[in-house]
């Protein structure tokens, strides 16, 4: 049974993306009874205010996906020390039209890999600086900074350094708590 349903958000659309393993790899550690769920980016046109008055159907089930999960999780690459452009793009779909944004208050938490030894922390750095600014709650402890090395990650998303499964691991039970903390309350009739 899946108590918890957690989206994630893969920033990259290649087809070698290193981050989409890395989503692989969360999604197979998840703890029991929480589920991972992949909310595609890939077909979003291009933002743009003329399509407030009338979304587009892909983008209001993208929003519709954000607002079903318990949770957010963006694993997301670093170009040019900051977050992609289809990864912005997904942002500002999921922020607009104004006041109806899909990630306020809704927990989120970042991650990704490069084969720097500092990971995506620049683009950590900008991409939390955004969800601040759309109201989301986001994890600040652990911070993900993976450094990807050959191997580590199979096209299946398994982890193959102990070490950094339970990192990807205690990482997710974190998450699950903050989550926890901003679950709404039943109020009993």
């Amino acid at each position: 049974m899946t108590d918890r349903k957690i989206g994630y958000i893969v920033g990259s659309i290649s087809s070698t993306s290193i981050n989409r393993r890395l989503a692989k790899a969360l999604e197979r550690l998840a703890p029991e009874g929480t589920a991972l769920v992949e909310i595609p980016i890939e077909d979003l046109p291009f933002y743009s205010p003329d399509h407030d008055a009338d979304y587009p159907q892909v983008a209001r089930d993208f929003k519709k996906a954000i607002e079903d999960v318990d949770g957010v999780i963006i694993v997301t690459p670093e170009y040019s020390r900051s977050i992609p452009g289809v990864l912005k793009n997904a942002l500002d779909w999921a922020a607009r039209p104004w006041g109806q944004g899909s990630f306020d208050g809704k927990p989120t938490a970042v991650i990704g890999t490069s084969g720097g030894g500092i990971a995506t922390a620049a683009a950590q750095q900008h991409l939390k600086a955004i969800l601040s600014h759309y109201n989301a709650p986001t994890l600040g402890q652990p911070e993900g900074y993976v450094q990807t090395t050959p191997g580590l990650f199979t096209e299946t998303g398994e982890v193959t350094n102990e070490q950094t499964a339970e990192f990807l691991t205690a990482y997710l039970e974190a998450f699950g708590a903050l989550i926890e903390r901003y679950a709404p309350v039943a109020v009993a009739a």
